[in-house]
């Protein structure tokens, strides 16, 4: 993304302070999901979502050879934003996991399914921008057994308002991260 954007919520709004509630240091997003023509998010994420796997397969391969930014480089581990199991069973994927396994991949860092995301905690693609916003904290939580440690980098598949990052990052430096870094591939401005 371009230098003007903010590095923590990979917005433009000029020399303010960040407006947006984040609990994580840094974040951006490879891509605009409105921009480039064609606009790739916009062309592509509505059908992968609907389980269009060659356009998973031809986005996982952009994500393989896009840019990183170099604050990317100093993570101790990556995870995902979960989504729910009954949305990964309809679909016969999560492109928020594939992506950041891909990544961690890149980086050299392990990959870790750290949260879990509750069976009525729903799509947050299907509501609205203040419905968005409400997400219960506690929808969002660190599986059984994790501990994450040091500078954790979150990586999801579209940062909306970030609401879904904001709980994600909440349970990780509740389960003792030391540092949250968030990278969705598409910012959807």
């Amino acid at each position: 993304m371009s230098n003007n954007r903010c590095p923590r919520c990979a917005l433009v709004h000029g020399d303010e302070a960040c407006p947006e509630a984040t609990a994580w240091e840094l974040g951006d997003a490879l891509w605009d999901y409105h921009g480039g023509r064609p606009p790739l998010g916009a062309l592509l994420l509505p059908g992968i979502k609907q389980g269009e796997a060659g356009w998973r397969q031809a986005l996982l391969g952009r994500v393989a050879k896009a840019p990183l930014p170099a604050w990317a480089a100093e993570v101790d581990a990556v995870t995902a934003a979960p989504s729910t199991l009954h949305r990964r069973w309809l679909r016969g994927f999560d492109l928020g996991g594939e992506a950041g396994r891909l990544i961690a991949g890149r980086l050299g860092r392990p990959f870790e399914a750290t949260l879990t995301k509750g069976w009525l905690a729903g799509r947050q693609a299907a509501r609205t921008e203040s419905e968005r916003r409400r997400l219960r904290r506690r929808a969002i939580a660190l599986r059984r057994g994790c501990l994450p440690r040091g500078i954790i980098l979150l990586v999801d598949d579209v940062w909306t308002t970030g609401t879904t990052l904001l709980r994600c990052a909440q349970a990780l430096m509740e389960g003792g991260a030391g540092e949250v870094r968030v990278l969705t591939l598409f910012r959807a401005l």
